[in-house]
């Protein structure tokens, strides 16, 4: 995310409960912990951090005309039932592009998702994009009230196709605008599926939606990541402030997501600002569990020097620590205990990925141990001292 330009934020961990009101389209009020503080306001364990930022950025970025590029890492607290077998708070690294409405905007930040997946090892992936402008021209065609359009938007993220044609007949509208809502669970896979979506509807809102989505797919291929993208315009967010691209990844060994996002060109503006908005949130806790599920070798940092010593050499040993932290080494100290062997500290190295060791055991000469090969070397005192 760096490498992207995005700077990083921490929003608080307990947030005042109106930044995740319904009418912002977050997280059920059911779904939250709640307290009340001595001042009588009610405050939640931030079910979700994207609200957070928008609140800082419309505080703090007020007067910026310019893309604002945030990062996070954190946890979220939503309480789930027991019988979903979910976390109650897991940890989130995500990444908030402010002020930019292009579709390169929205490319990018799939890249980045894309990028970061990548990075962390994993190989087999799929992102699935969707438009929830396509949606969204439809129910608007069709007339729908709010709550209406909240429960066709359940059933059909719950593929609940007889809940779908029970809710349709109890409206008056044209066979054609029934077919395409009874066909958006089918809309998933290639860019085949982009075609057929123009063929149901002439929904001017739905199919900018459709050719939005063109436009991303085409960014996406100059990134090279097209291989990793497919298309489900039935997709759609529990989080209702979603206005445009939305996304998810998806990988074998976990049975959640491992990362999803999308455009929210209306949140940040609740807050005093008029901005567009697109975000990612990548879920380190499922991610971690496909990565350990696939046995793929989470790569860690082995910059670490442990300085090993027998309590005569105490004053040394402090001493050459001290001159290696000032040079930015990592250094850790460990006295040497009568009765344990080399061998159980070159093994707590391996643990720890601790790349070397330094001994001192003897006057004036220190032992080089390379903790990975177990490769010894002697060195006099003075040679690091120098």
């Amino acid at each position: 995310m760096e490498l992207h330009g995005f700077r990083d934020i921490q929003t608080p961990t307990f947030e005042f409960f109106e930044i995740f009101s319904q009418e912002r389209g977050t997280v059920p009020q059911k779904d939250m912990y709640k307290f009340v503080d001595r001042d009588g306001n009610t405050l939640v364990l931030r079910p979700d951090i994207t609200p957070s930022i928008a609140r800082c950025a419309a505080k703090y970025y007020k007067e910026e005309k310019l893309p604002i590029r945030l990062c996070y890492m954190g946890s979220i607290f939503i309480n789930n039932t027991s019988y979903q077998g979910k976390l109650k708070e897991a940890t989130q690294l995500g990444a908030e592009l402010i002020n930019d409405p292009t579709v390169n905007a929205d490319a990018e930040m799939i890249a980045l998702t894309i990028e970061c997946l990548l990075e962390t090892g994993l190989t087999e992936f799929q992102v699935e994009i969707g438009e929830a402008g396509f949606f969204y021209g439809l129910t608007e065609e069709a007339g729908f009230t709010e709550e209406e359009e909240a429960q066709l938007r359940n059933l059909i993220e719950e593929k609940n196709m007889f809940g779908v044609e029970e809710l349709l007949s109890e409206k008056e509208i044209s066979e054609e605008l029934k077919s395409a809502f009874l066909t958006l669970t089918e809309l998933f896979g290639s860019t085949e599926r982009l075609l057929e979506a123009k063929k149901i509807t002439k929904n001017a809102k739905a199919l900018k939606a459709i050719e939005r989505l063109e436009e991303v797919y085409e960014i996406l291929t100059l990134y090279g990541l097209e291989k990793y993208i497919t298309f489900d315009l039935g997709m759609l967010s529990q989080y209702n402030y979603y206005t445009g691209i939305i996304f998810r990844a998806y990988t074998y060994g976990t049975g959640d997501i491992i990362a999803s996002g999308g455009r929210y060109d209306n949140l940040v503006g609740q807050f005093g600002k008029e901005a567009p908005a697109i975000g990612i949130a990548i879920l380190a806790d499922q991610l971690m569990s496909a990565l350990t599920r696939q046995k793929i070798t989470i790569e860690t940092n082995d910059n670490n020097t442990l300085i090993l010593y027998r309590k005569a050499f105490q004053k040394t040993a402090i001493s050459l620590a001290n001159r290696f932290r000032s040079q930015n080494m990592n250094i850790e100290l460990i006295t040497f205990e009568e009765g344990d062997s080399l061998t159980e500290y070159k093994e707590y190295c391996k643990r720890n990925s601790i790349g070397g060791i330094l001994f001192f055991e003897k006057e004036d000469f220190v032992e080089v141990i390379n903790s990975q090969t177990g490769e010894i070397n002697t060195a006099k005192l003075s040679e690091f001292l120098a």
